[in-house]
């Protein structure tokens, strides 16, 4: 268990912020799959939420079985950043969480993100202005620096610490990296040492093990999972099941069926046709990831014109493949 401020993280487990990824209906996904301890949503321009844009504030909806959920913020202007996370607390988040290791370059063009790695004194200033803005626990992610001779996460983790922040997670590659290469888990172990609040630890988390393994040889507080979670959703119940002395379960192909059809009728509920569409390919690409056969389904997928086509054509794939 982590408590971050009055937030209880149990079990020290949490889906990362991915965006166009973590919305409403992945998360609850994650959250019913189970042994998660805190879910987070996509992160959240300042500037598109205090100006109240719509395709913003769409993405701010979330229901009280996430909870704990934590709201990621991003931007380069500190006033805004504060206003920003005022809006995240009214609404009710358990955490406000700020991105100073986003590496896409719209976002480094605009100061924010990883690009905060290499202007500490305007990462002071948002992380002391956010602080100042809220009551709810304050959190800042971040990478090692902008390139491997620019590294500045210790430096960085305890201006977070000094100014307030409940906890700072660790992405242990640099902005120019972006997602290739090895993450350096040694800058974990090394950041936990060098700072008094929790440090979570994030980057090539793969598989259950793995997860346990961040935790153990890093002396990390927590385990932040992203991308391993869209292959295989299951990955913090089977995390969970081994870090408390069971076995890893592997999920079977009925229930991997189950849970995309309660996924997937979702996203045509609240969804729009295109979009709709879209996420249903993205994400049968993920969950098919591994089965018998997979790649031809994803194939045929590419090929169909409306979503309920493609729900047909699921149906049809695991049918054939013996899931009642």
């Amino acid at each position: 268990m982590l408590q971050i401020g009055s937030a209880v993280v149990d079990p020290p487990l949490i889906l990362a912020p991915m965006a166009g990824i973590t919305d409403r209906d992945f998360r609850l996904l994650i959250r019913r799959l189970g042994g998660c301890g805190l879910v987070s949503m996509e992160f959240i321009s300042s500037e598109g939420l205090t100006r109240q844009r719509a395709s913003t504030l769409k993405m701010l909806h979330f229901v009280e079985e996430e909870r704990p959920i934590a709201i990621q913020i991003y931007g380069s202007d500190p006033e805004r950043m504060a206003e920003a996370a005022r809006f995240v607390e009214a609404m009710g988040a358990d955490v406000c969480d700020i991105n100073m290791g986003c590496p896409a370059n719209k976002v480094l063009k605009g100061c924010a993100g990883a690009a905060l790695t290499a202007d500490l004194p305007l990462a002071a200033r948002i992380v002391r202005s956010v602080r100042a803005a809220i009551q709810i626990p304050l959190t800042v992610k971040f990478r090692l620096g902008m390139t491997d001779d620019a590294k500045t996460y210790v430096e960085l983790g305890a201006i977070c610490q000094e100014e307030g922040a409940d906890a700072v997670t660790l992405h242990p590659r640099t902005a120019r990296q972006q997602f290739g290469g090895r993450s350096d888990w040694s800058a974990i172990a090394h950041l936990k040492r060098a700072l008094h609040i929790p440090v979570v630890g994030n980057g090539d988390v793969t598989s259950p093990e793995l997860a346990v393994a961040l935790l153990r040889e890093t002396g990390c507080d927590a385990a932040m999972i992203g991308r391993a979670a869209l292959t295989n959703p299951w990955i913090f119940r089977q995390t969970s099941a081994l870090l408390a002395g069971g076995a890893r379960v592997e999920a079977g192909i009925a229930e991997r069926r189950a849970l995309m059809k309660s996924h997937f009728d979702e996203v045509v509920r609240r969804e729009d046709e295109r979009t709709a569409l879209h996420k249903l390919r993205k994400f049968t690409g993920w969950y098919t990831h591994g089965l018998p056969d997979g790649r031809s389904l994803r194939r045929r997928l590419s090929e169909v014109a409306s979503a309920q086509e493609l729900l047909g054509a699921v149906d049809e794939y695991f049918s054939g493949q013996g899931a009642a």
